[in-house]
């Protein structure tokens, strides 16, 4: 069986650490197996949706080096989530349910208050077809839930969690449809992966109650399900999770200066054992990618660390891979010269400016400049030639550049 993965993202915003590490790993995963990964668009969200996103993320992947094999949007998918949405109708998998926001808000509140878990009460499966009609008939307007099925556990082998079993009687029946008519992310995702043939889902583990709804879901619509993986989240390098992990974006992360090399060495290895390696290319990575090598514990994403693995990456990249981003009049010869000193292909100008002059002199306070002054004439009154008969000064031997 060809293995076929996805990357779904919404195109409500840039993409960010943590959508980029779900990208890459699920890119990497089909090229591991010499599989297909695929692009899906989830734009069903027309109000936040933008097309600028949708370039984006097309250009973030890009730049990443990640090529998706195809793509799909969910905005071209409408019929389809209709005519799934009749048939489940029919069965009286899908129903319609008429509290207002407050009124679930409500029950949620006494719930807790009771210590029980805020699941949704079926009250709308009581009301009968007159009931219904009358509610519609006065300009109220359904919103509509999956009926999860009480009498089956749902049970799935995840791939880096292992077994997984849940209770779906301790879990609400999901809203599928807003009283718009307009979609939520979870039934459309399984018609989507039915459809473009997904055989693995590899997503964040804020998605594993997610996944025991979708299951049946898939079974509803009378497929199997894909096998499902759930990584753990990243956390930022003080140890818990940090929002300025979803502030760096790709854009962000390109205008610091990083590589997309770095980027793919650190995050193809994060929340695994394995070492993290600048030298490893696209298909080396792919290679060694093994969902049993992550653990469950936190991924720490440390910026510090990218930092550093950007210089080493800096460090071995040839003149013509940047050649175009490197100041006027810097040669080959230039950029050797100058590329052991950089942590970032930026920092070349600086450098060059070092080498071809003019270089302006900073502005100095009255004790540095007392202090340069001494030095120069320190300076000035050495005696710079050494004779072959003069005795070396103290702490130098014969073949030293600096003191011993």
């Amino acid at each position: 069986m060809t293995i076929v993965t996805r990357f779904a993202p919404s195109p409500t915003g840039r993409l960010h650490v943590g959508n980029i590490r779900t990208a890459l790993h699920n890119w990497l995963l089909a090229k591991q197996a010499g599989g297909r990964f695929l692009l899906r668009i989830d734009d069903t969200d027309a109000e936040r949706s933008r097309e600028e996103y949708v370039e984006a993320i097309r250009e973030d992947l890009a730049w990443l080096g990640i090529h998706p094999d195809g793509e799909e949007r969910q905005s071209a998918r409408s019929a389809s989530y209709e005519a799934a949405f009749d048939r489940l109708a029919m069965q009286g998998v899908v129903y319609p349910c008429y509290e207002t926001p407050h009124e679930l808000d409500l029950k949620r509140k006494i719930l807790l208050g009771r210590g029980l878990p805020p699941i949704y009460d079926r009250a709308a499966l009581d009301l009968s077809a007159e009931q219904r009609t009358e509610k519609e008939s006065v300009g109220e307007t359904p919103h509509w839930r999956f009926k999860l099925d009480h009498a089956r556990p749902i049970e799935w082998l995840d791939g880096i969690r292992g077994e997984q079993h849940f209770d779906p009687a301790q879990l609400s029946d999901p809203v599928i449809r807003r009283g718009d008519g307009s979609w939520l992310y979870m039934l459309p995702s399984a018609i989507d992966d039915i459809a473009m043939g997904i055989t693995d889902v590899l997503r964040g583990e804020d998605h594993v109650s997610n996944t025991a709804v979708q299951i049946q879901m898939f079974e509803a619509l009378g497929a199997s399900p894909p096998r499902f993986a759930h990584e753990a989240l990243l956390v930022g390098a003080e140890g818990k999770l940090s929002k300025r992990l979803g502030s760096l974006g790709a854009d962000a992360l390109r205008d610091a200066g990083i590589e997309p090399q770095t980027i793919v060495a650190l995050l193809a290895r994060l929340g695994t054992s394995d070492p993290v390696d600048a030298a490893l290319d696209a298909a080396a990575l792919a290679e060694s990618f093994d969902l049993s090598r992550f653990g469950r514990a936190p991924a720490k994403f440390d910026e510090a660390e990218l930092h550093r693995l950007n210089a080493v990456v800096v460090h071995a990249l040839s003149f013509e891979e940047v050649a175009g981003r490197l100041p006027g009049g810097m040669d080959a010869a230039g950029w050797d010269a100058v590329r052991p000193n950089l942590s970032h292909v930026g920092e070349a100008g600086e450098w060059w400016q070092v080498v071809t002059g003019p270089i302006e002199a900073p502005a100095f306070d009255d004790e540095t400049r007392g202090f340069l002054e001494s030095a120069a004439q320190t300076l000035a009154d050495l005696d710079w030639i050494l004779e072959d008969d003069d005795p070396l000064p103290t702490g130098y031997s014969i073949t030293d550049t600096w003191p011993a």
